[in-house]
């Protein structure tokens, strides 16, 4: 089965977290987040990924360098004779700086969860993520 390889960054306010960010689709939340091009790192693909999908530059977050959330999981597209795939994730953790405008670009609009765990957002891959960030939290107090 074919694998894509995607990075994205969870982008958390406040210190301690107060909220995050995920990126409404019609049927879902999302995180901003996309597939790896050739040459690519994975920091520079999930920064690009951010300010594509957000508008939020990559000056405006500061990534935690202890944090990495990896996850994979089966896609299936809806497209008729669309194989299915194999989808590996690397989400980063971006504490946002100052308060940039955020304009979706590939999403219906956005939303700031409060930082309220345990979380249950979305099953396959935000609760999990969450869950990750909790347990980090802990050990860095």
């Amino acid at each position: 089965m074919r694998e894509v390889h995607a990075c994205g960054v969870l982008v958390v306010r406040g210190t301690p977290i107060d909220s995050f960010l995920l990126m409404i689709h019609p049927t879902r939340y999302d995180l901003p987040k996309g597939h790896l091009e050739r040459g690519e790192s994975e920091v520079q693909c999930a920064l690009r990924e951010l300010e594509e999908e957000t508008g939020i530059p990559p000056d405006c977050v500061e990534l935690d360098p202890d944090f990495r959330f990896r996850t994979e999981y089966r896609v299936s597209p809806a497209k008729p004779g669309a194989r299915a795939y194999t989808k590996k994730l690397l989400v980063f953790l971006g504490r946002l700086h100052g308060a940039p405008q955020i304009v979706p670009s590939e999403h219906s609009g956005f939303q700031w969860f409060p930082w309220n765990p345990p979380h249950q957002v979305q099953s396959q891959t935000i609760d999990p993520l969450l869950a990750e960030l909790e347990r980090h939290l802990a050990r860095t107090a």
